[in-house]
C-alpha cells in the first residue's frame, strides 16, 4: 500500500518546466483570444476595429494574466497529470474560462474603458478552445498513435471484444485507450441492446448481440473477451460464457458491482472466467449480522482447520472478530500456512495453533481442558474415496471415532455449539467414506439427545478447488498436455465453491437448535465430463484436438450420482431460502452404542472385515463383496 501512495504521489507531482510551459501557453492564449474576439466581431477585417478598443485590451491585459493564473490555479489546470485527463478536468477547465470570462467587463469598468458586448462570449470560446487543446492534445496524439498501431501491419496489440456497453464497459476502454503499459486494442463491442447496434461507444462499434459474438471473433481476429456486465447474475452469464468458451479466446470479467459503485473500474479488476462461473448458479448469500451475533466474542475451536473447508472457516471467523481461534490440525505444513496468513491479515486476532490428531483421545481431552471452545466446527476427516476404499479402517478410525472424540469432549467441557462437516456421499452411500459420515451424522444427532451442546451437520457436495478435488486434478493433466481422465460420461455431482461451503457451516451455526442435518440448495447436478471440457476450452485449448478426454470407468466406491437427502428425510425450509433441514432419522440409541463398540474393535482389530459392521449399523449402504 505504501508503494502504491508512493506511486499516486509521483504521478500528481507535475514538473516544473511543465507548469511554466502551460503558464507561456496561456499567456499567448490570452492575448490571442482577446485579439480574436474583436477581429471576430469586425467580420474578420482588422482595419474597422476601432483604436479605443485595441487600447482597451492593451490596458486590461496585465490585469487579464494575474487575474486568469489566479483563477486557473485555484481550479487546479497546473497541477493535473493531462496525460490521464477526464471528464473532470474538462469541467474545471470550463468553469475557469467561464469566470474569466465574465470579468472582461468588469475590468473595463474598472480602467474606465470599454469593449464590444459581444466581447466576453468571443472571448470565452476561444480561451476555452486554446486552453483545452494545449492540455487535452496529449491524450489527442495519443489516441490517434494507439488508432495508427491499430490498422498497421506492425500492430502486436491483443485484440479484444467487450461484452457490455454500458458503464463498466466505457471504462475499461477509456483506461486502454489511455494507457502506454497495456498491450490490447479494443477492435468491437458486443450488448444485446438492439438499439445500441451500429453506434459506437469512445469510437468502437457496437457490432450486435451474442449471437453475433463467434462470427466477430473472426472477423476482428479477437485474441480476448472482457465480459463488462458487473450487475449480471451468474445464471444470466452462464449462456453468454457458453458461447464465449467455444471461440478459444482467453475471458476475462469484472468480478461485481462493487467496481461501479467505487467508481474504480480499471483493467486490473478483471480476472479470468473461472469455472464456478458456469455452474449457472448465483452463490449462496449468508445474514452476516447473524454470523457476528454467535461469533462475536466467542472462543472457537476449528479441528482440521489447515485443510481446504477448514483453512477458509478460519479466515471468515477472523474477519468476525473471535474472542479466539484455535486451528487443530495433524498436518504441520497445512497449519503453518493458514498460521502466517492469519498473522498477517488478522494481527489483532488471538490465534492459537495446534499440531495433533482427533484420534488422539489425550491430545483432544487436553486441548478442551485448556482453551474450553464454546463453538466448535468439526471439519477434520479422511475425504478421499478411493483411498479409503484401500483402507477402510483408517477410515472408521479417523472420521467416526475420531469425531466421537471430539464431539464427546465438546459435551464434556461445555460446547455450546458443534458444527460437523459432512457430504452428500453419506446419502445411501456405495463407499466407506460417504458411509463413515453418516455414521458421524448419527453420532451426532445421538449425542444431542442427551447433551446441553447443540449438534449439528452441514451436508453439501463436491467443493470446487478443494484439496484431491477434481479441478486441481483436471488443471494438472491439462498442464501437462492431457489426457484429461474421466470415470465416466453420464457420472453427475453437485458443485459448489469453497466460499459457499463455508457460508453454509457458518449459517448453519447461526440456525442450530440441535440435531439438524442442513442441506445446500445447490441447482442442478453437472456432468463431470462437461466440466472437464468447460475446463479445457476455458485453458484456451480444444476438446479432443489439443487435450484429449478419456474415459477410465468407475473407481471403487464411485457411484453415477449423488444425493443430498435420504428418502426417509423430511425437507423443509430455513430463513436463508437456499438452506433446508432434513428430519433426523430415528434409530435405537443402545443398538446403535453396541454397534458403534463393535466398529471400533474391528477397525482396531485390523483383520476383520469392517464393511460388514457398517453395513449393520447404516441399512442404506451398498458395497460390492470381493
Amino acid at each position: 500500500m505504501k508503494k502504491l501512495n508512493e506511486v499516486r504521489a509521483g504521478l500528481l507531482k507535475v514538473p516544473v518546466t511543465r507548469i511554466a510551459l502551460l503558464i507561456v501557453a496561456d499567456l499567448f492564449a490570452i492575448l490571442l483570444s482577446e485579439v480574436l474576439s474583436l477581429y471576430v466581431r469586425y467580420d474578420f477585417k482588422f482595419m474597422d476595429v476601432s483604436r479605443e478598443f485595441w487600447e482597451a485590451i492593451l490596458v486590461i491585459y496585465p490585469f487579464n494574466v494575474v487575474l486568469t493564473l489566479i483563477i486557473f490555479y485555484i481550479f487546479k489546470l497546473y497541477n493535473s497529470v493531462w496525460r490521464y485527463a477526464s471528464d473532470k478536468e474538462l469541467v474545471n477547465n470550463g468553469i475557469a474560462v467561464f469566470v474569466c470570462a465574465i470579468i472582461q467587463p468588469i475590468l473595463c469598468w474598472i480602467v474606465g474603458m470599454r469593449l464590444p458586448a459581444s466581447f466576453p462570449f468571443a472571448y470565452c470560446f476561444f480561451l476555452l478552445l486554446f486552453t483545452c487543446g494545449v492540455r487535452f492534445s496529449y491524450r489527442i496524439l495519443r489516441v490517434l498513435q494507439n488508432r495508427r498501431l491499430m490498422h498497421s501491419g506492425r500492430n502486436e496489440r491483443i485484440n479484444c471484444m467487450i461484452i457490455g456497453a454500458g458503464a463498466a464497459g466505457n471504462a475499461i476502454i477509456k483506461e486502454i485507450e489511455s494507457s502506454n503499459y497495456l498491450s490490447m486494442q479494443v477492435a468491437c463491442v458486443i450488448d444485446d441492446n438492439p438499439g445500441c447496434h451500429g453506434k459506437y461507444l469512445r469510437g468502437v462499434p457496437i457490432v450486435g448481440g451474442r449471437d453475433t459474438i463467434s462470427d466477430n471473433v473472426q472477423k476482428y481476429a479477437i485474441d480476448e473477451i472482457i465480459i463488462a456486465i458487473p450487475s449480471a447474475s451468474r445464471q444470466d452469464l452462464k449462456p453468454i460464457l457458453e458461447i464465449c468458451k467455444e471461440t478459444g479466446c482467453r475471458m476475462r470479467i469484472l468480478p461485481g458491482m462493487y467496481q461501479i459503485i467505487n467508481g474504480d473500474v480499471n483493467v486490473s479488476q478483471l480476472r479470468d472466467v473461472q469455472i464456478e462461473d458456469l455452474l449457472g448458479r448465483d452463490p449462496i448469500t449468508v445474514n452476516v449480522d447473524e454470523i457476528i451475533g454467535y461469533v462475536k466474542g466467542k472462543v472457537i475451536l476449528v479441528t482440521g482447520g489447515g485443510g481446504s473447508i477448514g483453512s477458509e472457516l478460519c479466515r471468515q471467523i477472523a474477519g468476525h472478530d473471535p474472542k479466539q481461534l484455535i486451528v487443530l490440525d495433524i498436518y504441520e505444513n497445512n497449519a503453518y500456512e493458514i498460521q502466517q496468513e492469519l498473522k498477517r491479515d488478522f494481527p489483532e486476532l488471538d490465534l492459537v495453533v495446534l499440531i495433533g490428531s482427533v484420534r488422539n483421545t489425550a491430545r483432544v481431552e487436553e486441548v478442551f481442558k485448556t482453551y474450553r471452545p464454546e463453538i466448535v466446527y468439526h471439519a477434520a476427516a479422511h475425504k478421499h474415496v478411493p483411498l479409503m476404499e484401500d483402507s477402510p479402517n483408517e477410515a472408521v478410525k479417523n472420521n467416526v471415532f475420531g469425531t466421537l472424540k471430539v464431539a464427546a469432549a465438546a459435551d464434556r467441557y461445555g460446547t455450546r455449539r458443534f458444527v460437523m462437516i459432512s457430504t452428500d456421499k453419506a446419502v445411501n452411500p456405495t463407499n466407506v467414506m460417504g458411509a463413515s459420515k453418516r455414521i458421524c451424522e448419527m453420532i451426532i444427532q445421538n449425542l444431542n439427545r442427551r447433551s446441553r451442546t447443540e449438534y449439528v451437520a452441514v451436508r453439501f457436495g463436491n467443493v470446487l478447488g478443494s484439496n484431491g478435488s477434481v479441478i486441481p486434478l483436471f488443471k494438472k493433466q491439462i498442464a501437462q498436455g492431457g489426457p484429461v481422465t474421466v470415470t465416466s460420461p453420464d457420472i453427475i455431482r453437485y458443485f459448489m465453491t469453497i466460499p459457499e461451503a463455508v457460508s453454509l457451516v457458518l449459517q448453519a451455526g447461526a440456525y442450530a437448535k440441535g440435531g439438524e442435518i442442513f442441506v445446500l440448495d445447490m441447482g442442478e447436478p453437472m456432468k463431470i465430463v462437461d466440466l472437464a471440457q468447460n475446463l479445457i476450452k476455458l485453458s484456451g485449448y480444444r476438446v479432443n484436438e489439443d487435450i484429449k478426454i478419456e474415459f477410465i470407468g468407475l473407481r471403487p466406491g464411485e457411484k453415477m450420482y449423488e444425493e443430498l437427502l435420504m428418502n426417509e428425510e423430511g425437507l423443509r425450509e430455513t430463513a436463508n431460502k437456499m438452506i433446508y433441514i432434513g428430519k433426523p432419522i430415528e434409530y435405537d440409541e443402545d443398538v446403535f452404542e453396541e454397534q458403534l463398540e463393535r466398529l471400533r474393535q474391528v477397525s482396531a482389530d485390523e483383520g476383520g472385515d469392517v464393511r460388514e459392521v457398517i453395513k449393520e449399523i447404516v441399512p442404506t449402504y451398498h458395497y460390492e463383496s470381493e
